[in-house]
């Protein structure tokens, strides 16, 4: 039997009469880590809540009353991927389809999933006291006032346009543990770290950044709040921030610390059942599932800071990891599950190459202000190796029922170029044993202006990783190529930016790559930020945006070669 019900008939035949919590999400139930509602469900399940599920109801509808109402609190969340991102391309036309729905057609996301399913939940449980807590992606880099790149404008934190009690930003399995204890003793929990919630008054101890009022229409005053509340989004050196509202004040508190490895060992040896929950029997095949179902993730967070990622932002610039004993037990178990073929997928994180090290110092006084870990160039003091992600593949290759063991997170080739020591060594291992025809890596662009804007690392370190990419192939006698992300319309990019990357990938790689993205300005990232303003917050530089729908399609189809290069 699934101990975690989407309906009242499970509920009933788990002998439950009511729940302590219930989470509301836009994506499928996948009982998987990779999708934070598993993973939040199974954490508090694991410390004795009953938990319940709605996988995407229709908030037009009575759906969200389905499981009754909650003792302890809501959690709400548009699933894995921003509700706007998920229904809209970068060129505003609507997603036909959805890999995080059955059956694959983008259907079952409202837009401002989150605003729309509280406001359900308002309309199905009227004066109730049971507290709303918004959570996951699309809440958390919308926590203060933020650029909306859909309604073009400015929009207030997602708090005031939803009317909920709390939202619980970043990874949140520490904050939504604490909330849980202190909502049982009927105590607050405004002190919890990782959380936002409204007040009448400001707090003594908290950092004010100008208001919505003042930021919504004054571009500069905007980048210097932003500036200001970027840097206090560090798990150790961070204080909380507040932001007025009209006559209220949005409370930020402080990040919440990053989990240990004894943590991290403890949520992903959760019972994950790897399968779609059995609500979802009949409605079709779940395309995110198949991508991830055997697949391993090693660690969280980022290194990179791109500009355009939100990564750093809700996982943190520290990396966490897990131990190598217990991903080894994980593989060891997965490879039981009586859907296992013999093929791992991936064993990796948001960037594959980050497992096992991190700064000693930004761990002991947070993330330097002045630079960053890996741009313009790897920082000496991060202690890069790539020593123990090799370890770990080897084991894991060892094991009787893997035939194949592929990694599919992509790589950060600078840093495998920096590692002296292990980079070679790594780097013929992956090219021996775990790529599949094709390894994925991001340059994103090779114009320097472009790469400035990006934080990403010269052409020139491109350039030295496909050479010796393409060695280690002969060496080892493999036709293995190298798939490349691409971005077109990124704040200071031009037609002639564009035009540099089409000559470069004809001189060099011969063929167009597929995966060439539009820049789309998801909230509160710094590119988004510069979309907005025209102007870098960190340095004060402007800089160029294509703003018009047929200037961003025009510079994708001039890297495409659909417009001759001398066409402007």
């Amino acid at each position: 039997m699934f101990d975690i019900p989407a309906s009242s008939k499970e509920m009933k035949a788990l002998g439950w009469e009511q729940l302590d919590i219930i989470i509301v999400s836009g994506d499928a139930f996948v009982d998987h880590y990779s999708f934070g509602t598993a993973l939040i469900a199974r954490l508090l399940r694991s410390k004795g809540y009953r938990v319940g599920v709605i996988p995407q109801p229709d908030p037009l509808s009575n759906t969200i009353a389905e499981l009754g109402e909650p003792k302890l609190f809501w959690g709400v969340t548009s699933g894995v991927v921003d509700s706007m991102v998920s229904n809209y391309t970068a060129l505003l036309k609507k997603r036909r389809s959805d890999d995080f729905t059955p059956g694959g057609k983008n259907s079952k996301r409202p837009d401002r999933a989150v605003i729309a399913y509280t406001q359900a939940i308002k309309r199905l449980f009227k004066g109730s006291q049971v507290p709303i807590i918004l959570g996951g992606i699309e809440a958390s880099l919308r926590r203060v006032a933020h650029y909306d790149f859909w309604s073009d404008s400015v929009r207030r934190s997602i708090l005031f346009d939803a009317k909920a009690d709390y939202l619980v930003y970043g990874m949140a399995e520490k904050s939504i543990v604490e909330i849980a204890k202190l909502l049982v003793k009927k105590e607050s929990i405004t002190a919890v770290r990782g959380i936002c919630y409204l007040s009448s008054e400001p707090r003594d101890d908290a950092i004010t950044i100008d208001s919505f009022e003042t930021v919504k229409d004054d571009k500069q005053l905007y980048g210097n709040a932003f500036k200001q509340w970027y840097f206090e989004q560090d798990s150790v050196s961070g204080n909380p921030v507040q932001q007025q509202h009209g006559n209220r004040w949005l409370i930020h508190n402080a990040p919440s610390p990053p989990l240990a490895i004894e943590d991290m060992d403890r949520i992903h040896s959760l019972p994950f059942t790897r399968n779609a929950h059995p609500i979802h029997a009949n409605q079709g095949e779940i395309r995110a599932l198949q991508t991830i179902q055997f697949s391993i993730t090693t660690h969280r967070g980022c290194y990179g800071e791109c500009t355009f990622c939100a990564i750093a932002l809700h996982q943190g610039r520290l990396v966490q990891w897990r131990s190598h004993k217990n991903v080894v037990k994980e593989a060891k178990k997965m490879v039981k599950h009586p859907q296992f073929r013999g093929v791992i997928t991936d064993v990796g994180g948001p960037s594959l190459n980050m497992y096992g090290f991190e700064c000693d110092k930004k761990k002991k006084s947070g993330a330097c202000k002045d630079k960053r870990c890996i741009y313009p160039e790897v920082c000496s003091l991060l202690n890069v190796s790539h020593k123990p992600q090799q370890t770990l593949l080897e084991e894991i290759r060892k094991i009787p029922e893997v035939k194949h063991l592929f990694v599919a997170s992509g790589m950060r080739y600078d840093m495998v170029l920096y590692d002296k020591k292990h980079g070679l060594p790594y780097l013929q291992n992956l090219v021996q044993h775990h790529i599949s025809g094709q390894m994925k890596i991001a340059p994103e662009h090779v114009d320097s202006a472009v790469l400035d804007a990006m934080g990403k690392p010269p052409v020139e370190i491109l350039e030295q990783f496909r050479k010796l990419y393409k060695r280690v192939n002969n060496e080892k006698g493999k036709r293995q190529f190298l798939t490349y992300y691409l971005i077109a319309a990124h704040p200071g990019s031009t037609d002639q930016s564009m035009k540099n990357l089409k000559h470069y990938i004809s001189k060099n790689i011969g063929v167009v790559p597929e995966q060439i993205q539009v820049f789309t300005p998801t909230p509160l990232t710094v590119a988004t930020t510069m979309y907005w303003t025209g102007w870098d917050p960190f340095t004060g530089e402007e800089i160029f945006i294509e703003r018009s729908l047929k200037g961003k399609r025009r510079q994708k189809e001039l890297v495409q070669g659909r417009i001759k290069s001398h066409k402007k």
